[in-house]
Formats: C-alpha cells, sequence, structure tokens
C-alpha cells in the first residue's frame, strides 16, 4: 500500500459533478504527498466521510434527495462496499458522525438528524433507528426558509450530539439514548441572525467550541460545558482582512492539536484564513489568509502528525496538502493531488 510506513486518507467527491466517488490514497508520512490507490462509485455523492475508530470501516453519506448513508470495508487498496445503502429518511446528508454504537447523519434539505444502529461484527448499518427533525427558520429569504442540519459532532465527553443549523442561526444540543438509539433534544443555542453556522471544531481542551459561518465569514466563539451540556457564545471574529469585496462562505474550521491555532477555509475567496488564540481560548486573531491552492475548498482537515493541512478543492478538483510553520500557523502549499469534485478528506 505504497511506501514502507504509509498511512492511509480517504477522499468524498460528487459524482453529479464528475467526481470518481469515494477515494482511497496512502499517505507518505514524510512529505505528506497522498497517492490514489483506487476509488468506488458505489454510491452516489459521498460527500462526507468518518472513519471507524480503528480504522478498518469507513462511512460515507450519500448526498442525494433521496439520502442514504453506507459503510465501507478499507482494509485493502479498494474500498468494498457493506451490505448496501441504507436510506435516512432525510434529503442530502451532508455530514455524520460515530457515538455510542451508532452513527448520526445530518440532513440538509430536510432539516433533520437521523440514527442508523451500526453493527458489530461488521461495522455494517442498519435500518434508521431514528429521526429528530429540526424546526425554525432565519432572516435570509433564500438560505434559511427552513431548517437545514449541516454538520453532526460529538463532543469531546462522548456524552453529546451537536448539531449546527445553517437554516435557524443555531447549534442544537442531544443526548442520545444507547439502548433506543433515540436523540433527545437537551437544548438549543441561538446564534447571531442571519450568520448562518455550518460547522464546529472544538478545542484539544474541550472547554471551547468554535463555529464557522457561511453566510457572513465570521467565526463564533463558545464556551462548552460538557457537565451540563451548554454552548456559550461569547465572541465572533471576522475570517477575512477587512474592505475584502466580493462572495465568500465560509465551509471548514480545524483547532491545532496543541490548541494555539485555528484554520478556516473560504470559499469564493479560495483562501484559508489563519488565527491564532490566546490562553483565554476565547479572543481569535485574524494572522492572515493564504490561498487554498485550488478553488471552493469545502474541507480542511490535519493529518495524523498534526504538522499538515490539507484542503479539498471541489471546483478545481484536487486535495492541496500544506506544511504549517509551527511558531506562525502559517501553512506554506507542498504539493497536491488531483480528484474531480472533492469534497472532503479523511485519516484513517
Amino acid at each position: 500500500m505504497g511506501t514502507t510506513g504509509a498511512g492511509r486518507a480517504f477522499i468524498g467527491s460528487f459524482t453529479s459533478g464528475g467526481g470518481p466517488g469515494l477515494v482511497a490514497a496512502s499517505l507518505d508520512p514524510e512529505t505528506g504527498a497522498l497517492t490514489v490507490l483506487g476509488a468506488t462509485d458505489a454510491v452516489p455523492n459521498p460527500s462526507f466521510l468518518a472513519p471507524s475508530p480503528d480504522g478498518t470501516v469507513l462511512y460515507a453519506v450519500s448526498e442525494t434527495p433521496d439520502g442514504a448513508a453506507a459503510a465501507f470495508d478499507v482494509t485493502g487498496a479498494q474500498p468494498r462496499l457493506i451490505g448496501t445503502a441504507v436510506r435516512v429518511d432525510g434529503a442530502d446528508p451532508t455530514h455524520l458522525a460515530l457515538t455510542g454504537g451508532r452513527l448520526v447523519t445530518a440532513n440538509y434539505s430536510s432539516g433533520s438528524v437521523s440514527v442508523l444502529p451500526v453493527r458489530a461484527q461488521d461495522g455494517g448499518l442498519d435500518a434508521l433507528s431514528s429521526v429528530l427533525h429540526h424546526e425554525g427558520s432565519g432572516p435570509h429569504p433564500e438560505r434559511q426558509e427552513s431548517a437545514h442540519a449541516h454538520q453532526v459532532k460529538q463532543d469531546p465527553s462522548g456524552r453529546w450530539v451537536l448539531s449546527v443549523d445553517l437554516g435557524t442561526d443555531s447549534v442544537r444540543i442531544c443526548a442520545l439514548d444507547t439502548a433506543t438509539g433515540t436523540l433527545r433534544l437537551h437544548g438549543e443555542t441561538a446564534l447571531r441572525p442571519g450568520s448562518g453556522p455550518r460547522h464546529l471544531a472544538f478545542h484539544p481542551a474541550g472547554t471551547h467550541a468554535y463555529v464557522v459561518n457561511e453566510l457572513e465569514p465570521t467565526l463564533t466563539v463558545c464556551r462548552w460545558d460538557a457537565g451540563t451540556g451548554t454552548l456559550e457564545p461569547v465572541g465572533e471574529t471576522a475570517l477575512l482582512p477587512e474592505g475584502t469585496e466580493g462572495e465568500t462562505y465560509a465551509s471548514a474550521v480545524v483547532v491545532a492539536a496543541d490548541g494555539r491555532f485555528v484554520w478556516a477555509a473560504n470559499r469564493g475567496h479560495d483562501s484559508i484564513s489563519v488565527l491564532a488564540l490566546d490562553e483565554s481560548r476565547e479572543k481569535p486573531v485574524l494572522i492572515t489568509t493564504v490561498g487554498c491552492g485550488g478553488r471552493w475548498p469545502r474541507d480542511l482537515a490535519l493529518d495524523p502528525s498534526g504538522q499538515r493541512l490539507y484542503a479539498a478543492n471541489e471546483r478545481s478538483g484536487d486535495v492541496t496538502w500544506f506544511d504549517i510553520d509551527a511558531a506562525t500557523g502559517i501553512p506554506g502549499r507542498a504539493g497536491a493531488v488531483a480528484v474531480a469534485a472533492a469534497s472532503c478528506v479523511v485519516f484513517a
């Protein structure tokens, strides 16, 4: 599987945009280079991926109106579909997360979150166990006419599932009943109206979360209390320098493993924002922006070493990687691999 000691990466892509589907690649730990090993288009539009804890199974949403999720055996060079894709009873799932022996999906167009059981014996998926429907809307007349669940994420304590909703300008905190596979709404945190929250990432200390907003290129800082399941907004920071012109839609957010930096991707501006955190973790400062290496960066990810950043550039059809300056947090372009309609990259 490539060079000795190579790791693995997996790239999602939009088959509707000419992408190859789910791509497996080797990762050179010395250079960060990705080399494509194989691909499968067994499910359409596997736009977002999540590996199992042991890295042997990979889960994918199928971002289509008839939304589904699928499990793949990735122990070989070619990903192999386990069983069949399973309907999520939601439209256009855009994100997924593993928690409590279940797979949870965020369904954008239907504004819902679905729960699917994961089989212990082979990692495959069983039929839907529950759906939690979001309610509400926002001030944007076209993008916030109804709820649009965009991300689901387990908090660092493992107790809670957070659902980021672009349509309702809010983050919902849910608890999973592991016996029944049912999500229960615990609370909802309102963010600034019209901001359009898309994704969040936790600080490694587990005390704060950083929400990237799509409808305005900003980052909302929140305190997180895992004991009470409470998310509290405490500030908002611009992702682009003052006076920047043109439409920009922020997409992804990543926090450094040592908690010193935050990176965010900006579609339209086609850049990566670099922000520094102080000891309070509540006052990110925009250091600079750097080019994403292509066009329309839909996702960002750190490699297992935490020393390189990868951008999935959808419209230029590539995954570009960057070496991160340890002192400044500024990424420097180091290479790229062609993957049409790339939408996401994960490591296992």
